[in-house]
């Protein structure tokens, strides 16, 4: 185990903290080391005191030469990953290789591998041929996979919020436990995006709770998150999101403009004018193009907003109604022109979800003031609520396996990049399809909801662990430089699984 300067240690807990097997602990404000310690360093690096330091390698330990940390892992006991176990003097895969997954149905004899890398462990260093290389007849075509979890510095997920909720600035920075682990990336449409990890902070100085964020994400795990002047998040794959203590319900239809172009013919009749909400376009109803079409004229209301053309105003973000600043709904009609509006007009103030709405009246002198929502009113809100999908968490993973990697899969590894990109080649994670991204390079992105379950992890290099898979035609194998007398078939595989 490592050895503690009990003169310099002050107690702060860090060590603590980022140690990955829980190996540590405070006793009277001092850092004690127990035999569970695998020697992996994390609590070296991030010693602000140099109070700790590598000892001789202990009696009865395994050093483990999967990645190059090289943990040495007493009898009983696993590696910092988690993934390597030492059972009576054998260091062993603690999990079993997932072969019988069934992933996502397509047509083609490449479309699928033959059995997934989760459990597949590393072939370390890379120059090795990869832990599997499996062959198998698919539709009366040879076809071969080869799998490995290979470490991957450059990595990260993006994070789609389905939420109006305004959760901070473009570019803000992302902390986990007071550590940048991301920021915020620019909106899609009806979503809030995060960028997490990347290859710039898992190597920089908080790259350890970077690794665990991106693994905690695509493995589906809850994280609390914190934005820079922004919102405080609890965000889990396949979930609800928590904005500020407060669960989202909804996605929005479309933004304001949007709205009214959907349901223009459903406020005929029912109100006069409509004020649609949303932090990009706020949407006037009697002003828009649709509102034409079902033989409306601006009605004289003008919106609280920017405009920019006929019936498209720019909100301002923030925490009110839609995202946008508006705290009241009466705070969304700036003005009434009473020569052109007439009193007794009925407004409505809504937002893109319709899970709030309020309804006002045109007075004589050009004010507005409160109505109760009518049953006709509140069925219009409930139409447009009715048609917003429900609001969700997604996680896509991303990562490069341009590198070293692909030593263990061929010795040409520029013919594998580019049997990849031709699509001779089918990358799949963890048995999931994959989009990989034109250019240079292997670049991917993968929804971590269709990997198999629990398939990632990471090293304290730092860098995330993903679960690899390349399937092609056996031929192709060959051509690209394939390690062809390590081929075994899908059945001598599972008899030593």
């Amino acid at each position: 185990m490592v050895k503690i300067n009990l003169a310099t240690c002050v107690g702060c807990g860090m060590c603590v903290r980022e140690c990955p097997v829980g190996a540590l602990s405070l006793i009277e404000r001092k850092a004690v080391a127990s035999d569970r310690c695998v020697q992996c360093n994390i609590c070296i690096r991030v010693c602000k005191f140099q109070a700790i330091s590598r000892s001789e390698q202990a009696t009865g330990t395994i050093k483990c030469s999967s990645c190059p940390v090289q943990c040495e892992i007493q009898d009983g006991f696993t590696g910092a990953c988690r993934r390597y176990e030492n059972r009576q003097g054998k260091l062993v895969r603690n999990r079993a290789l997932v072969i019988d997954y069934v992933g996502q149905k397509s047509d083609g004899t490449i479309a699928q591998p033959l059995i997934t890398a989760a459990g597949a462990g590393t072939a370390y260093p890379c120059c090795k041929p990869a832990p599997h290389i499996v062959s198998g007849v698919v539709d009366g075509v040879e076809v071969v996979t080869v799998v490995t979890e290979a470490p991957l510095s450059y990595s990260g997920v993006k994070v789609k919020i389905d939420t109006n909720y305004h959760i901070g600035a473009e570019g803000a920075k992302i902390k986990r436990d007071g550590k940048v682990v991301g920021m915020v990336d620019t909106e899609e449409y009806g979503s809030k995006m995060l960028s997490i990890g990347g290859a710039n902070l898992l190597t920089g100085a908080d790259g350890f709770i970077v690794a665990r964020t991106i693994v905690d994400f695509a493995n589906g795990e809850k994280v609390k998150l914190t934005v820079v002047d922004g919102a405080t998040l609890e965000l889990q794959a396949g979930e609800r999101p928590v904005i500020n203590g407060v669960a989202d319900t909804k996605m929005r239809v479309g933004c304001g403009s949007a709205t009214i172009g959907l349901f223009a013919k459903d406020f005929v009749g029912v109100v006069d004018e409509a004020i649609i909400l949303d932090h990009h376009v706020v949407g006037l109803f009697s002003e828009h193009l649709a509102g034409a079409e079902v033989g409306m004229s601006w009605s004289g209301v003008v919106p609280n907003a920017r405009k920019s053309t006929r019936s498209r105003y720019f909100g301002e973000h923030g925490h009110g109604w839609g995202g946008t600043h508006i705290e009241h709904p009466i705070e969304a009609i700036k003005s009434v022109d009473m020569t052109i509006a007439k009193a007794g007009m009925k407004i409505l103030v809504t937002e893109t979800t319709g899970q709030k709405a309020a309804l006002f009246e045109v007075q004589p002198d050009g004010t507005v003031a409160s109505l109760e929502m009518s049953d006709p009113v509140k069925r219009l809100v409930n139409r447009i609520a009715d048609n917003c999908e429900e609001s969700r968490v997604s996680v896509i993973y991303t990562g490069g396996t341009g590198g070293s990697a692909r030593a263990g899969v061929t010795t040409q590894p520029l013919a594998l990049t580019r049997a990849v990109h031709a699509g001779i080649v089918n990358l799949t994670i963890g048995g999931a399809p994959t989009y990989v991204l034109p250019g240079g390079g292997i670049n991917f992105m993968v929804d971590a909801e269709k990997v198999v379950s629990k398939a990632f992890t990471w090293v304290p290099t730092p860098a995330t662990v993903a679960p690899v898979e390349y399937t092609l035609r056996k031929s192709d194998y060959e051509a690209i430089g394939g390690h062809m007398s390590q081929i075994r078939t899908v059945d001598q595989i599972r008899e030593k699984a």
